[in-house]
């Protein structure tokens, strides 16, 4: 089977060419550069060094979230286009699995953190029973300290990784109470080909969808959003004080 696998959903732009349980071509850019700059170039060279065409995929495999907002839209967007333009399913990959499957055959506990700001992260808890990656916690946004007192009540060597892992560093020091280890550099971002591994395992379980069905997954609302809610409650609670509307219940 042959997948083109796409992940945005980071600091990291990355894509990757799964051909018959080989990943023949893999780039990665984490250079702060923007992924709409950096996807579509990347993607077609990929593929030209697999020596396959767009024409040989089989499918189009994508990071569906959660993550950078701007970076989810741009891979999702890019994913659906390339899957309409060959006619191919997309297979939609949670982000935090992705991350997860770089740490095949660990044992223990394997974390994923994302850096969702605000102290907050986007996370999950896995295990790999044998070849297959297990999901314990699904993935979630939530408080650090939230994920950190679970993996405590849960008293096993745990491995992390994700962007997170750096920023949080002090904090698991300070609260984590269990043994750990904290993923290599190379192993501990966003890459393609983990995408591209668990998308080959749920095409084969049917597991896909249409170009036309796909949308990233977010699991919170944007800082626009949270802000333009905020400011419509100010802008209520003002017109009440004035009794230009009445009171709700």
């Amino acid at each position: 089977m042959n997948i083109l696998a796409i992940d945005s959903s980071g600091l990291v732009a990355s894509s990757a060419i799964l051909s018959e349980g080989v990943i023949r071509a893999e780039y990665s850019v984490c250079n702060k550069l923007t992924h709409s700059e950096t996807l579509m170039p990347m993607i077609d060279q990929v593929i030209a060094s697999s020596g396959l065409t767009l024409k040989d995929m089989e499918a189009i495999a994508v990071a569906e979230g959660p993550g950078s907002f701007t970076g989810l839209r741009i891979g999702s967007a890019t994913a659906k286009g390339l899957a309409e333009a060959g006619q191919l399913p997309v297979i939609a990959v949670p982000t935090v699995d992705a991350l997860a499957q770089n740490m095949a055959y660990t044992g223990g506990l394997i974390v994923p953190l994302m850096d969702a700001r605000r102290n907050e992260t986007y996370t999950g808890i896995y295990r790999f029973d044998g070849e297959e990656l297990t999901v314990l916690r699904k993935q979630c946004a939530i408080p650090l300290t939230e994920i950190l007192e679970d993996i405590n009540s849960r008293g096993e060597k745990t491995v992390f990784n994700g962007d997170g892992v750096r920023v949080f560093e002090d904090q698991i020091k300070q609260i984590c109470k269990v043994p750990y280890l904290l993923a290599p550099a190379s192993l501990r971002l966003q890459r393609a080909s983990s995408v591209a591994v668990l998308a080959e395992k749920y095409y084969q379980k049917g597991i896909s969808q249409d170009a036309a069905e796909h949308r990233p997954v977010y699991l919170r609302v944007s800082q626009a959003e949270r802000e333009g809610a905020a400011a419509k409650t100010e802008a209520e609670k003002e017109a009440m004080a004035a009794g230009h509307i009445p009171k709700r219940g």
